[in-house]
């Protein structure tokens, strides 16, 4: 079998969205056996970067688990969609950066996890210009 791995597809916006925007996409498993998936997280959230504490928002969240013995199937795209929110914008500050992504998280038997992040723009914030005397 071929080692495990994930991927995410976003829509059709080239990474960039506004506020109000529906994000959309979908995820899919690939070289896995659906007996050894426990559970799949799929969350849309923001996080920060930089000097200081670190602090992330979950905007979407979306737990799909086996119910009744049946087994989590993804090999087919799975999609999702969420209306993205007005704040916080993406940032690159020079202190202090906001990043959004959408990020799946894949738990399987024996204790192990896969995770990957699919990052994307919200809004327009131009970068800050230093300061010149």
């Amino acid at each position: 079998m071929n080692s495990p791995g994930l991927e995410i597809v976003l829509g059709d916006h080239a990474g960039s969205y506004e506020p109000g925007e529906v994000l959309s996409g979908c995820f899919s498993l690939h070289g896995m056996a659906a007996q050894e998936v426990r559970a799949v997280e799929l969350s849309v959230l923001w996080h920060t970067e930089g000097k200081g504490d670190e602090d992330m928002s979950v905007h979407f969240f979306e737990r799909i688990e086996p119910r009744s013995g049946e087994l989590v199937g993804l090999r087919q795209p799975r999609p999702f969609n969420t209306v993205l929110p007005n704040s916080p914008l993406s940032y690159d500050g020079m202190i202090v950066k906001i990043c959004w992504c959408v990020r799946v998280r894949v738990f399987l038997a024996r204790g192990k996890e896969l995770t990957q992040e699919a990052p994307f723009q919200l809004g327009a914030v131009p970068h800050p210009q230093p300061v010149t005397a």
